[in-house]
């Protein structure tokens, strides 16, 4: 489980306030996370359009025209990249720092671990006065990051390969790999309609993680969206406890 701030820690004078840097993030960890970001972008507006495309706005004939087919290349493409990053990530997990292997595994089966979830709970929910300090994610984060990154890639991952291994056709290698999803959710329709709902739950979770990672930089006295940068994360005004 992520843990507090090391008492132990040194502190150094930094203007007026007392500040701490712990390296949490190593460069692999924060390039996946950038380019992911980026992916998940590309992918969610591409996607929106294959599912509701444009209507045409060329008096082109429609021979000439390939706007769709570059969506639909940006999307595959962009797919390609997320699961590429996704099985680095995944390697990354088993030989970068401890901090690294949070996005795969959460403590379920430890009473404190849930009990720290909950308190989480209260502070985002402006029930509690004071945050907890962690090097990593806290643990409500850990879960989320859990699910609605890993679970919901491994998902949106297995779903779209099925959906275009589909367009190669059953003798083709992906088809034989994927294809089975298909008759599994009931047909294509089905699992394009899991695909884009799953599409939904991502947006709604990244929209959920930039408002939250913004709110921690301010009110927790903690670096968040800079420490996916520089890799540290710096504890202002710390007390640690």
């Amino acid at each position: 489980m992520t843990a507090p701030i090391d008492p132990g820690t040194p502190f150094h004078q930094a203007g007026t306030h007392k500040q701490t840097s712990v390296y949490v993030y190593e460069a692999p960890v924060r390039i996946w996370h950038w380019v992911n970001a980026f992916a998940i972008l590309v992918l969610c507006v591409t996607g929106y359009f294959i599912g509701k495309p444009l209507p045409s706005f060329s008096a082109q004939e429609a021979t000439y025209q390939f706007f769709f087919g570059y969506v639909r290349f940006a999307h595959f493409a962009a797919g390609m990249v997320l699961t590429a990053g996704f099985f680095g990530r995944l390697y990354w997990a088993f030989v970068g720092n401890h901090h690294a292997r949070q996005l795969f595994s959460f403590p379920f089966w430890k009473r404190h671990f849930w009990a720290e979830v909950v308190f989480e709970l209260r502070w985002y929910f402006f029930m509690a006065k004071e945050p907890k300090k962690y090097e990593g994610h806290n643990p409500l984060a850990q879960l989320a990051m859990f699910f609605f990154i890993t679970v919901a890639t491994v998902f949106m991952i297995v779903t779209g390969f099925a959906l275009y291994a589909e367009g190669l056709g059953q003798s083709h290698w992906m088809y034989k790999a994927f294809g089975w999803v298909i008759p599994l959710a009931g047909n294509s329709l089905d699992v394009h309609m899991l695909h884009r709902m799953g599409m939904w739950a991502m947006l709604i979770f990244i929209i959920i993680h930039i408002y939250v990672a913004v709110r921690e930089d301010i009110m927790s006295r903690q670096s968040i969206v800079s420490t996916m940068i520089s890799g540290h994360r710096t504890f202002k005004d710390d007390r640690p406890d």
